[in-house]
């Protein structure tokens, strides 16, 4: 047995205001039941035409409409009409490969800077500018691909991506060894 004051407590304030009102489920009223049939012989009832839509209501295509396929569109509404928002996955997909080309960088950094020590016949100035441009050539390669490739499908942009990593992979570091 409740009483009120623990009715209280499971209501809210404005618990009856009826805008809130999702409805009740209940079943639909009847339809007025048929009358009898008269005795009296039936009468032919005349054809009502159809209904013709009204100019009022919108069809479901006119709230949809769809290019048409001759139409051509050219600047930044072209890049939007080809590509689709990547999902959650192609996300973390992005994300590994950013995070691969970024170990690819530090490698190639690494790599040229223990260069400099072994004594090449190469003047210091040249192995700094090729270290340098060899640790930006992952992230160069990794921008130009999501900039340039926006209007093309996620599996192409991911085919470079992948292609670039296979290009890019710092071999000078990984033969030298990491504590060489």
């Amino acid at each position: 047995m409740s009483t009120p004051r623990d009715d209280d407590a499971l209501s809210w304030d404005g618990d009856d205001d009826p805008t809130l009102d999702v409805g009740e489920k209940r079943a639909p009223e009847r339809v007025a039941e048929a009358e009898p049939l008269d005795p009296e012989p039936l009468q032919p009832t005349p054809v009502a035409e159809p209904l013709q839509p009204t100019t009022s209501r919108e069809t479901p295509a006119a709230r949809h409409p769809e290019p048409e396929p001759d139409a051509t569109v050219d600047g930044p509404e072209a890049d939007a009409a080809h590509s689709a928002p990547l999902g959650n996955v192609g996300l973390v997909g992005i994300g590994m490969v950013a995070a691969t080309f970024v170990l690819f960088a530090i490698g190639w950094l690494v790599a040229g800077l223990k260069l400099r020590g072994l004594g090449l016949p190469i003047p210091e100035v040249t192995v700094l500018a090729l270290t340098i441009a060899a640790a930006l050539a992952p992230l160069v390669w990794f921008v130009a691909v999501l900039a340039l490739t926006r209007g093309w499908r996620t599996w192409q942009r991911f085919l470079l991506l992948i292609l670039g990593i296979l290009l890019l992979v710092p071999w000078p570091f990984l033969s030298l060894g990491a504590l060489a």
